[in-house]
């Protein structure tokens, strides 16, 4: 080789500004650092109840919902559309899953707040992919639409139904949970004996074998399938080409009109699918309201995620977890959680001055000293702090993940068929 093809070569601007990708064993050997750094806080602060068989189930139910919404997100967007309607194709699902789960069971209720959702998916899809108006824009408009809607049809519905009203649905019959018998008491044995790391470990274990319901599954399935489809088909390859470059893809025979709409549609059907978790399974009945923003933070937890299943699902489970810390401990938990952040920002800190981003590396010292302080200084946070960690958790998260953040190139930008010629 020769010496100006070297320089060439080293010269190049390395793939992804430089970044290794993450493989299977180094995301295995974080989350187990995680789990050792929440262990280590559980033994010094005394939260037992950080790493329960109740506050991981409790996280997993608080987690689908949103989970199901990012995904939703994820799909439209991979295809170009931007789809801020998703709280509103939730809502849409919590209802159209209560009117038919009440009646005709469960079931029957999961795939009609499927179609709820996509039925507003499909409302996007016309709006924006056809009539090209502002993804934004009809986003807003269908998420006004289906709370004015969904009223609507409560008052003569559900109103004149046994045990309704105006506001919320008859009780839906429940989904049978399932349960491990043996090996859930064994793992409930060994977590209750609050060992270091083999007892957090029983208490994530049971958590995921213990009182599931089966709808859980199939949304935490839903992760690996969504990456399979989108990643590993040429149906997926077609579909993402529509959110990068559509006007190459379209040069390439492929329909750009026909994926956006698959996309919209799919990804409106996820998000009423969530509303159904919602009604069916959270709480056993419709309530209006009960969306409580979950499709907006599903949304964050998508651009957490960079737009990939893994990072979304992940983003879902962070806000889960610490949502279901505020339900369970209240301020005991969250007063643990301040030692893990500043932990945390000390990790941070020696990072930053590895890299020499000295401003950096100051500001994590001063903000880990200031978590140390406040607690070794304090028993109890303020209930208004509790309230609100879940969303100052997001906005955080969202702040630190800001910088290696990269959207389809062709997200939210007005196509036309033929533009390219």
């Amino acid at each position: 080789m020769s010496t100006s093809t070297v320089s060439a070569t080293s010269a190049a601007p390395k793939k992804d500004g430089g970044r290794r990708k993450l493989t299977l064993p180094w995301i295995l050997l974080i989350i187990a650092g995680g789990l050792a750094l929440i262990s280590l806080v559980r033994v010094i602060s005394g939260a037992d109840d950080l790493t329960s068989a109740g506050q991981i189930s409790g996280a997993l139910q608080l987690a689908v919902p949103i989970g199901l919404a990012g995904l939703g997100g994820l799909w439209a967007e991979r295809a170009g559309v931007v789809n801020i309607g998703l709280e509103g194709m939730m809502i849409l699902g919590t209802w159209f899953g209560a009117w038919a789960g009440y009646q005709w069971g469960p079931w029957t209720g999961v795939l009609m707040g499927i179609v709820g959702g996509a039925l507003g998916g499909l409302l996007h899809a016309i709006i924006t992919v056809t009539f090209n108006v502002n993804h934004i824009v009809s986003g807003v408009a269908v998420n006004i639409l289906a709370v004015g809607f969904t009223q609507y049809l409560s008052n003569f519905t559900f109103d004149e139904a046994p045990g309704g009203s105006s506001k919320q649905s008859p009780r839906i019959e429940p989904l049978t949970e399932i349960t491990i018998p043996g090996l859930s008491d064994w793992l409930a044995t060994l977590q209750g004996k609050h060992w270091f790391l083999i007892s957090d470990i029983a208490g994530v274990l049971g958590g995921l074998v213990t009182n599931l319901s089966p709808l859980t599954v199939i949304a935490v399935l839903l992760v690996p399938g969504t990456w399979w489809v989108l990643w590993r088909t040429s149906f997926g390859l077609r579909l993402r080409s529509c959110g990068e470059n559509p006007v190459a893809a379209e040069s390439l025979g492929v329909n750009v009109y026909k994926y956006k709409y698959i996309a919209v549609m799919v990804s409106g059907g996820l998000a009423g699918l969530g509303g159904a978790f919602l009604a069916i399974v959270s709480t056993g009945i419709y309530q209006e309201g009960q969306t409580g923003g979950r499709g907006y933070i599903g949304l964050a937890a998508m651009i957490f995620g960079n737009w990939m299943p893994g990072g979304t699902a992940l983003g879902a489970g962070l806000f889960g977890f610490t949502y279901s810390l505020k339900l369970r401990g209240g301020a005991e938990n969250v007063h643990a959680m301040l030692l893990l952040l500043a932990i945390l920002l000390v990790v941070a800190f020696g990072w930053y001055l590895y890299k020499k981003t000295h401003v950096k590396a100051g500001v994590a010292a001063v903000s880990a000293a200031a978590l140390f302080l406040w607690y070794a200084l304090t028993d109890t946070i303020p209930s208004q702090f509790v309230e609100a960690a879940p969303y100052v958790t997001t906005l955080l998260v969202l702040a630190l993940s800001a910088q290696r953040l990269r959207m389809p190139k062709a997200d939210g930008l007005p196509y036309r068929k033929g533009q390219g010629k």
